[in-house]
């Protein structure tokens, strides 16, 4: 019999004693205003660019803390004055964000990436939550219509876009699944329903069109008919940390639909397939991207673990436990659990490495760079927590 009680204890304690002290330590650049997320094991700044997902994500991260009850007025500060050197800097003539500023806020890649303008309207729609501050509201939905936008043409990535005619065209898991977790955002936090539609539709076409009913499992890439490439490496791509990440975005959603009984036991179908899919069963852990076919991928890093797949796969595993009460869910959420405390927790500066070999070994030092920030730890274990807390 697990006691959940004790796993909550353990997960808001690491939240608020190793995670949030870390980041608030180490991240705000005092000097000229947003965040350093370049930050090495220790907390010292080993590179000051700053990448506009990495930035936003932690205006939203220190929100969404507060919203939860640990309300630390500097946490406020800290996202406030995040969101005004990004609103300030952070845009092109037409209001799309860019990838990269230099420390000073001056531009140095261009806006090439809608995630840019995604993560600017969660960031600022849950600093709006607290603020009310209509500038706030005004940046998140000017923000999430340029992401629609962006998002549903040909060409997302604009002129930055490399691809030519003769490269095959997908349709990315990524965008659909951010849709599904924005949609509730901006309904949460704007009180308003201008963007339900993007939540349903996004469920539809998740089960849809990148499920496979013949393999059971979610596809990063897919074709517009719905039927998985099995001829190239990136139709066989398989994430299984953007699969599970969906889901329990997915799952959330559902809890909100009456009748959609169903559609959440599909959805919990494919987070226990991904799961034993995505297991290793030698070294343990998840595997950071696999072929469907068991093919040679082209990703050099592809048996790498990453600390952000336990956590989407920690909190699929919760959510689907939710939903069923199945045992075998709260056996994954106990198994991951064990493995990811084991390896990507840093006792002696706090935090969590990110990135470890196949057999569990840390390869990188850092904290936070490019891919990494103050996002998908905190939110692991804050929702972890408060999903634990309710567990009977």
């Amino acid at each position: 019999m697990m006691n959940w009680q004790t796993y909550a204890k353990k997960y808001e304690h690491e939240l608020l004693n190793s995670v949030i002290p870390f980041w608030q330590k180490n991240c705000v650049d005092k000097e000229f205003g947003g965040y350093f997320t370049s930050l090495d094991r220790n907390g010292s700044v080993y590179d000051t660019m700053k990448y506009m997902w990495m930035q936003w994500r932690i205006v939203y991260m220190f929100s969404e803390i507060y919203l939860a009850g640990y309300r630390d007025e500097e946490f406020v500060k800290i996202a406030e004055q995040g969101f005004d050197f990004l609103y300030k800097n952070g845009r092109d003539d037409a209001g799309r964000y860019y990838f990269a500023l230099n420390r000073k806020g001056e531009p140095a890649m261009a806006p090439y990436s809608p995630p840019s303008d995604c993560f600017a309207a969660m960031g600022c729609a849950k600093l709006y939550k607290i603020t009310g501050d209509k500038r706030h509201a005004d940046a998140a939905v000017s923000a999430m219509r340029i992401y629609t936008e962006r998002v549903a043409s040909a060409h997302p990535s604009l002129s930055w876009d490399k691809s030519m005619p003769g490269k095959h065209a997908y349709r990315r898991l990524g965008s659909c699944m951010m849709l599904a977790n924005l949609g509730m955002i901006m309904r949460e936090c704007l009180d308003t329903d201008e963007f339900d539609h993007l939540m349903e539709q996004a469920c539809e076409t998740v089960l849809g069109t990148f499920y496979s009913e013949r393999f059971g499992l979610v596809f990063e890439n897919m074709p517009k008919n719905g039927t998985p490439d099995l001829d190239s490496c990136d139709g066989r791509h398989m994430n299984p940390g953007h699969a599970l990440e969906t889901a329990w975005f997915l799952l959330r959603y559902l809890e909100t639909v009456p009748g959609s009984d169903s559609t959440r036991a599909l959805v919990c179908k494919i987070i226990e397939n991904t799961l034993e899919f995505g297991w290793d069963k030698e070294f343990g852990g998840i595997f950071y991207f696999m072929d469907v076919l068991g093919k040679p991928h082209i990703e050099l890093q592809h048996d790498m673990k990453l600390w952000w797949v336990h956590c989407e796969a920690l909190l699929a595993s919760l959510y689907a436990y939710r939903s069923t009460k199945d045992q075998k869910f709260a056996d994954w959420f106990r198994k991951l659990d064990d493995y990811t405390w084991n390896h990507f927790p840093d006792p002696k500066y706090g935090e969590w490495f990110g990135y470890c070999s196949r057999e569990g070994k840390v390869t990188h030092s850092l904290k936070g760079g490019k891919w990494k920030t103050f996002f998908h730890v905190p939110r692991c274990l804050l929702f972890s927590s408060q999903l634990l807390a309710e567990m009977k």
